[in-house]
């Protein structure tokens, strides 16, 4: 078979991860010159810039004034686990696993905090456990869009708007780019090197009434470390969500993050992200749907996520290779494409089934990834044909 020939464009920018994601577009290290660096973050310039971040977040994301935005320790990962041990325990709790992040909390819930009484309601990579059968006398944990399946929940209407328990939302890879209903949402995390392609190391912590209300009368019966502690004395630490952080942050993430809050604003607002990404996922879908060689992990189009899109290789030629070759299908296009500076980080997630996974977030443009389709294509064609002439 002959060689198959190498698209004439490659993308502008071939940073298709799906975490830490693909900066602004136009970013430059220069952007982060009035970084608040060699300074106390607890200076009154310090304490600003860290109260512009959470003030721009609330405007941008539309945030009600009832609600609390505080910048935390370690990520996504720390809001959420800050979430979990503060606020479990005060009733029975369910937990939805439907990719590796839901699965981690669960996991935490029954073997770290060995709570009582847990419900797992899980589905294999590609499916949605059943939503109907959530309690909404009982605490929930999900994602609102799971990374590593390309599968999101498709709205908010399952939630209880009367509900006895609190809905604890991880929605690192939404928020931005979907519809979140905060009226719905108790506790909400994410983090800024997701959608805002920005740093890493900060979470983003939201807490509703309800949420404060869990705090200030609910003390869990096993310790607290310091980065976890949203509390004293049984009220609220106030001052969190005024921009003095549990620890040091680092300022020159903070400026970058303001500088995506404004780009943000500049590019729209919220309603701007929103039309980047549905632009960005209706690209994809329809070269993923035009494709005989790839198939969408996510099954249902009605949950399918529009950030985090993942494939896997449906061609038949496929089977007919040994088990070693079907499993490192995914990495041997990504390594192929990386190779080229076509597209960096697109291997599937290490738990999830092997294909791939592109980022289709609000800071990629909608012309690389036009430009990235003829070489996924090319990329296949390529192993096809020196499989064939093995």
């Amino acid at each position: 078979m002959n060689t198959p020939q190498k698209p004439d464009i490659r993308p502008e920018n071939p940073c298709f991860s799906s975490g830490p994601c693909a900066k602004i577009p136009g970013w430059s290290l220069d952007q982060l010159s009035g970084a608040f660096v060699g300074r106390s973050h607890r200076h009154a310039i310090g304490k600003a810039k860290l109260k512009d971040v959470i003030t721009r977040t609330r405007a941008v994301l539309g945030i009600p004034d009832t609600h609390l935005i505080g910048i935390v320790p370690g990520s996504d990962t720390g809001a959420m686990e800050m979430a979990l041990w503060s606020m479990l325990g005060a009733r029975g709790v369910d937990m939805l696993a439907w990719e590796s992040f839901g699965a981690t909390w669960a996991t935490d819930v029954t073997k770290q905090l060995k709570l009582d009484d847990v419900r797992v309601l899980d589905a294999p990579y590609g499916d949605l456990p059943d939503l109907s059968q959530v309690d909404s006398a009982r605490d929930v944990v999900f994602t609102w869009n799971g990374t590593t399946s390309g599968v999101r929940v498709p709205n908010a209407d399952w939630i209880a708007t009367e509900r006895q328990g609190l809905t604890f939302c991880d929605a690192t890879s939404a928020v931005f780019a979907m519809d979140l209903v905060w009226d719905k949402l108790d506790i909400t995390t994410w983090s800024w090197q997701k959608l805002m392609g920005g740093e890493g190391g900060h979470g983003m912590i939201v807490l509703s009434p309800r949420a404060v209300e869990r705090l200030e009368s609910y003390t869990p019966p096993w310790p607290l470390p310091k980065v976890f502690r949203l509390t004293k004395d049984g009220k609220v630490m106030r001052d969190v969500f005024e921009g003095i952080t549990i620890n040091t942050p680092s300022m020159l993430c903070v400026e970058d993050a303001l500088n995506c809050l404004q780009w943000i604003e500049a590019a729209g607002g919220l309603k701007g992200m929103l039309a980047r990404v549905e632009a960005n996922a209706a690209a994809t879908f329809a070269w993923a749907e035009a494709a005989p060689w790839i198939e969408f992990l996510a099954r249902d189009p009605a949950s399918r996520s529009t950030t985090s899109i993942c494939l896997i290789v449906a061609d038949p030629w496929l089977q007919t290779q040994d088990d070693d070759f079907k499993a490192g299908i995914g990495k041997r296009i990504a390594d192929l494409l990386d190779k080229e500076g076509a597209a960096y980080d697109i291997k599937h997630y290490v738990s999830a089934p092997p294909g791939l996974r592109i980022w289709n977030g609000m800071t990629v443009e909608t012309s690389d990834l036009e430009a990235l389709f003829p070489w996924l294509d090319w990329a296949w064609a390529t192993i096809k044909a020196e499989g064939d002439g093995a």
